[in-house]
């Protein structure tokens, strides 16, 4: 059988963990790859049932760079469709750059596939729109400073939280404590805040909470990996359901006109 992709490593970002979330173009390449590397340590195994049969499975969790690149490069040099399965969306904390930069400069033919962010994911499990009229209109991404990267001083978490924005705070269980005092500086105590682990997979568990409890309920539940914290003003609704007034944006407003909706 003829295939629709030609042989190339594409990196497919799978999504936060469901296997359902991974983009329709996604699951068409993975379908059709020969050889799948993935992070198996945040990428389920289920996620490998869209594999067809005969396809190689690489984990690549143990494995570093120089132990991964020449498995691509020589599979796509035999003919392959190679994928590099990685979790979340690759255009955050996902080091795909390193590895496009090899590959290019090995003359191979690669692909980016996007997929769903674990914020998304959690925004709409709890179903919310993080971008309230009249309340918050800005979504942050971002993360606190680790072994593997640091995050710049003019990106300290201090002066993000001036800005009271919607804030997905990804890679920080470990320093809850640290976290929670530097986004106090700006956030009134009862913000809310979503603390979400495992997002996505079977043993997910998502819990709500004022900002003054976020590191409480780190330690009172053990997290210290996989973990994404969502901090907003758009989420005190779900804390004091009472004190959420209505916010109608004047996109669907009845005197609201625009170019497909004009004057009559």
């Amino acid at each position: 059988m003829s295939k629709e992709f030609a042989p190339a490593v594409y990196f497919i970002g799978a999504g936060p963990g469901a296997p359902d979330l991974i983009t329709l173009r996604g699951h068409r390449i993975l379908a059709q790859a020969d050889l799948v590397l993935y992070a198996d340590s945040l990428v389920p195994k289920q996620m490998l049932a869209h594999c067809q049969a005969g396809a190689e499975l690489i984990p690549t969790g143990s494995k570093t760079l120089e132990e991964i690149l020449p498995l691509m490069i020589s599979g796509v040099q035999q003919g392959k469709i190679v994928v590099r399965l990685q979790s979340g969306d690759l255009t955050l904390y996902s080091a795909v750059q390193e590895q496009i930069r090899r590959l290019v400069e090995a003359g191979i033919p690669l692909e980016c596939v996007p997929g769903i962010s674990a914020f998304q994911a959690l925004g709409a499990s709890l179903n919310r729109e993080l971008t309230l009229p009249d309340l918050v209109q800005t979504i942050i991404l971002t993360r606190l400073s680790g072994a593997a990267s640091a995050v710049p001083e003019r990106e300290n978490l201090a002066s993000l939280a001036a800005h009271r924005a919607s804030l997905a705070l990804y890679l920080a269980a470990r320093q809850a404590e640290t976290a929670q005092a530097q986004l106090l500086e700006h956030y009134p105590a009862e913000t809310g805040v979503a603390i979400a682990f495992r997002l996505g997979w079977p043993d997910e568990q998502i819990w709500l909470a004022p900002l003054k409890q976020m590191a409480e309920v780190s330690r009172r539940e053990n997290l210290i990996r996989t973990t994404l914290y969502l901090i907003s003003p758009a989420l005190n609704g779900l804390l004091d359901p009472d004190s959420e007034p209505e916010r109608r944006s004047q996109l669907y407003h009845p005197q609201h006109r625009h170019l497909f909706r004009p004057r009559p």
